[in-house]
């Protein structure tokens, strides 16, 4: 019995060893060391490592260890519900030993029971998780027949009494994932102590498959190539690289864009790909995990975000990040899997690389989070807080405790609270029980919980004074690079970067100046300078660097540079003696900015005084410069990014708004300043015949390129349409199904307006849009009474179109809900604010319009943003569209009912001559008859009565021909020997422009000719 006890501890302590050996390993390197180690404790010949795969697949082999190629073939793919051990353990979240005897396999499962849906099944006796019965996919699977997926193992089978195989179930906290197999060779079963050590293995590398690898392979800069010459619209929408792909989950295809077969390095290839064919590109070490989140998303039907490595064709390792979501198809299973993908190499590379700085810094460094988890330490902290324990994730106070140590006793916990109690820095000093050394603590809170600081201050403070300098110095230094690194973590722009550093370097280095030099291909450009003349810099700008002696030293070296004197700077670079006179200077600190390994930069500290540096402070400049560089190359990016976003833009909204006769138009767009995404509000102003007009506004839901690029082509659907003089309610119908066509992830909302001035009439039709606002003459506000219709994309037509009257003056206002509605205010209370600032708004531009001013609109549309959109953080963009009213005179419109026959013609004529007479308009007046007679001819001739003639006189000369028919006369091509046909050519030939439009009593054909 002593004997057993003493085994058990020995095979305790051995387990122990092995796991604390395996700390750090990821991936396929993980299952490999957990499987070589159970087959070892296990005594057997040889072991495999199954994965779920994603619906539709069976068990995928992930490792082998002993076992030869020929049969570790036979079971790459095992079925989930087949009777094989690693299926059984699955199904049974159990231990599973299958027996090999006379040649047949004989199961042997543990009695564990396993809770399902009907009620509780004792382990191997059933279930399934999808699959064909013995194959593990069947016909109708997405992924095919697999030709071993059924095969029973056939070394199993020729073993001799006795032998088996151990599959042990790979259990996480989401459920069964995989198994691990273990091959034995003796008289009977695997003793208690060997299936308790292959348990344990398994449970431990489940618990870590999730946690991804972080090896690297090469990193090809260039991948991505160069993109071709293309207009700055269309930079602005390939500015940001993100992919979109689909699976399908009932065929096992994937469709990928071409951005995603970029991102994944197979540009130009097809665009049909199979669920191997990205798994083949998927790293070895991250294809194991990743198969297990991918299955539990889609078992469960949640969104996934992953982050994982992929290896291109041509040999390069880039990361990559994905979100995705699971749909369901019309059984209400699984049907498609849709997502987005983007290259994060830049971002990944970055992040190792301060990981990998505060990894090996000398100082003991650790974070927790909120809940006092342990969620970051470099190794020094490792020791201090005990080196042989798996610290990641876990409780703070339980790991100090489990070392000796007490975190209430020592004041530890206490502090810790009241830093993150407080939000503020706390600092403090203590004696770490464990190797009796002291330590200089600095604690600095984060949203998201605590960093804690750790330096060995032992022989330091055993001379007293010698102590408080370096305990003040060490102070000083952390929180010089806590403070600047938080400042450049908000700093959005380079001239950002630039106030950031001048404010918390110059101060504390008793500096005078500060300046950042940005180098572009050997040539300089001045990102910003604090505390030198306003003209010093005017000869610097777009200068080679080769021309200014301590910026090429620096830049060409990638080393600091300190001047001590005016001296010492004029004797170094003797064709620069005049400028520090010139600067106002008497020494400095020249400090290289590098980013991955390239200078882009120099940072110039200046002093008025000769000032000697020490060691700490040179140290300290130097690590404060690596910060200043990766900001300015992040602000440098966002710079870059937000200037294509600005061009997308304009280019998307209307360059200018027409000048008509009906209406006088000012219109004015915010932008959301959360990021740097552009948004999908819209306006637009768009002529139609006989003097009308029509006013647009529209907002697609989200932010995005996606959504700019919806906008885009909404805009331009409405021009097309409004061209077609289609009714308000009809317009939106066809717009409608514009959306609809472009996904079920697209909404937008829309009003579309015609003002008519020769009726004073309105007509509007609104898809979810909020409602217009009035202000009349006499300035009464308020907003024209709609039932609302839905938003396009969810609408069912046909959608309610309202008409009202508009007195000469009128102001019509459209707006989108981001100018009335935000976090703080609600649609009610925002049309209210509205209709407020409207009222103030609209009396100063009557009394601009009164004293003869063009500028009234303008102004009212900056009074009304000031008055909602008071320079808050605005988390959606806002547009708003003013529109005042006009009439035609009485006195420029004429119309005459004309007689059915071939006379008409020829009354047409007199009567355009006469009109044209009295409105001196006498130039106009042969084409004027040309053009009328024409149209009335074709009216009498294929129209039907009444036959109607109306003449308006505006910015144009407008004709309208009308008659009872719905028949449109189209232009066709005559023939030489045709005796007609050439009616129509001649109308377009002579009029400025012409068209057709229907009425409520057939239609109207209508030409315009320019009034000089």
């Amino acid at each position: 019995m002593a004997e057993q006890l003493l085994m058990d501890k020995a095979g305790a302590a051995r387990l122990r060893m092995i796991i604390e050996a395996g700390v750090g390993l990821g991936g396929v390197d993980l299952l490999g060391f957990a499987l070589e180690h159970a087959v070892t404790e296990a005594d057997g010949l040889g072991g495999m490592v199954h994965v779920r795969g994603p619906r539709g697949r069976g068990l995928l082999l992930m490792a082998t260890s002993g076992i030869v190629r020929t049969v570790a073939q036979d079971w790459e793919e095992i079925a989930v519900d087949g009777d094989t051990a690693p299926a059984r353990a699955v199904a049974g979240g159990a231990s599973v030993w299958m027996s090999a005897l006379g040649g047949q396999s004989i199961p042997e499962v543990s009695v564990a029971q396993r809770s399902t849906e009907g009620g509780t099944e004792r382990a191997g006796e059933g279930g399934t998780d999808g699959g064909a019965r013995h194959g593990g996919r069947g016909p109708d699977s997405p992924l095919g027949h697999h030709p071993h997926a059924a095969a029973p193992w056939s070394p199993l089978s020729a073993l001799p009494a006795g032998s088996g195989l151990l599959a042990v179930p790979l259990l996480t906290p989401d459920g069964v994932v995989g198994a691990l197999s273990v091959l034995t060779l003796g008289e009977g079963q695997p003793t208690p102590q060997q299936r308790s050590a292959v348990e344990t293995l398994a449970a431990w590398a489940a618990l870590r498959l999730r946690e991804p690898s972080m090896g690297w392979g090469r990193i090809d800069p260039g991948r991505l190539g160069k993109e071709p010459p293309v207009t700055r619209l269309r930079q602005a929408l390939e500015a940001i690289k993100v992919g979109s792909w689909e699976w399908d989950l009932t065929t096992g295809e994937q469709l990928w864009d071409e951005s995603t077969l970029a991102i994944l390095g197979m540009a130009g290839q097809s665009t049909n790909q199979r669920f191997d064919t990205w798994s083949g590109l998927v790293h070895p070490d991250d294809l194991p995990w990743l198969l297990v989140e991918i299955e539990q998303a889609i078992r469960n039907q949640r969104v996934s975000s992953l982050e994982y490595r992929i290896r291109c064709p041509d040999g390069t390792t880039r990361w990559v990040s994905s979100r995705s979501r699971v749909l369901p198809g019309e059984d209400g299973r699984p049907g498609r899997m849709v997502g987005t993908v983007w290259d994060t190499t830049e971002s990944r590379i970055a992040r190792d690389s301060v990981s990998r700085a505060l990894r090996h810094m000398s100082d003991a460094f650790f974070a927790v989070d909120s809940e006092w988890r342990i969620t970051f330490l470099n190794m020094e902290a490792e020791r201090l807080l005990g080196a042989s324990q798996e610290l990641l994730g876990r409780n703070l106070w339980d790991a100090l405790a489990e070392i000796g140590i007490d975190a209430v006793g020592l004041g530890l916990q206490a502090s810790y609270r009241r830093a993150v109690d407080r939000g503020t820095p706390v600092g403090f000093v203590v004696r770490w029980p464990t190797n009796r050394r002291q330590y200089q603590m600095r604690l600095i809170p984060v949203p998201d919980g605590l960093m804690v600081y750790a330096t060995d201050v032992t022989e330091m403070r055993s001379r007293e004074a010698e102590s408080v300098a370096a305990e003040r110095v060490t102070a000083d230094r952390n929180a010089r690079i806590t403070a600047l690194a938080g400042a450049l973590a908000e700093a959005l722009t380079v001239q950002d970067v630039v106030n950031a550093a001048a404010e918390r370097i110059m101060a504390p280095f008793g500096a005078s100046g500060l300046v950042v030099h940005l180098i572009e291909a050997d040539t300089l450009h001045v990102a910003g300078q604090v505390g030198y003349p306003e003209t010093f810099f005017r000869d610097f700008e777009g200068m080679p660097v080769g021309d200014i002696a301590p910026l090429d030293e620096v830049h060409r070296t990638r080393t600091a540079a300190f001047i001590d004197s005016v001296e010492e700077y004029t004797e170094r670079y003797p064709r620069m003696a005049g400028r520090p006179a010139e600067a106002r200077k008497s020494s400095w600190a020249f400090l290289p900015l590098i980013v991955s390994g390239r200078s882009v930069g120099c940072c110039v500290v200046s002093f008025t005084e000769p000032r000697r540096l020490g060691g700490e402070e040179k140290a300290l400049l130097i690590t404060l410069s690596g910060l200043m560089a990766q900001a300015i190359e992040r602000a440098r990016l966002f710079d870059a990014e937000h200037m294509r976003a600005q061009a997308l833009q304009r280019g998307l909204l209307p360059s200018e708004l027409p000048r008509l006769c009906a209406v006088s138009t000012a219109a004015r767009y915010v932008p959301a300043n959360e990021g740097i995404e552009v948004g999908g509000d819209w306006y637009d102003v768009i002529p139609l015949s006989g003097a009308r007009v029509a006013l647009v506004i529209g907002d697609v839901m989200g932010h995005g390129l996606s959504e700019a690029a919806t906008m885009g082509r909404l805009r331009t659907a409405v021009h097309t349409l409004a061209d077609l003089e289609f009714p308000p309610s009809e317009l939106l119908t066809r717009l409608n199904q514009v959306v609809n066509d472009l996904g079920d992830d697209f909404y937008a909302t829309c009003l579309y307006a015609v003002y008519d001035p020769v009726t004073c009439t309105c007509k509007f039709g609104s898809a979810g849009h909020p409602p217009p606002a009035v202000v009349y003459p006499d300035g009464n506000t308020t907003f024209l009474a709609h039932r609302p219709d839905p938003p396009l994309g969810t609408a069912r037509p046909p959608f309610e179109t309202t008409e009202v009257v508009l007195p000469r003056g009128s102001l019509l206002v459209l707006y989108t809900d981001g100018l009335i509605e935000s976090a703080t205010r609600d649609i009610d209370r925002g049309m209210r604010h509205l209709t407020k600032a409207l009222s103030g708004a609209a009396a100063a531009a009557r009394e601009d319009d009164a004293a003869g001013s063009s500028l009234g609109l303008e102004r009212l549309c900056d009074e009304v943003l000031a008055e909602l959109l008071p320079g808050t953080q605005l988390m959606d963009d806002a547009a708003l569209l003013v529109a005042r009213t006009f009439a035609i005179p009485a006195d420029s419109i004429a119309s005459w009912t004309l007689p059915d026959g071939p006379i008409a013609a020829s009354e047409a004529r007199h009567h355009v001559r006469d009109q044209l007479e009295g409105w001196e308009l006498d130039e106009l007046a042969m084409t004027a008859e040309l053009l009328v007679s024409e149209l009335v001819g074709n009216a009498v001739r294929y129209g039907k009565s009444p036959i109607a003639l109306r003449l308006l006189r505006a910015e144009r000369l407008i004709c309208e021909v009308s008659d009872g028919s719905l028949s449109t006369p189209r232009i066709r091509n005559a023939t030489e020997t045709d005796e007609g046909g050439r009616g129509l050519q001649l109308v377009a030939a002579l009029a400025h422009r012409w068209g057709a439009r229907y009425t409520a009593t057939g239609k109207c054909i209508w030409t315009e000719q320019p009034v000089s």
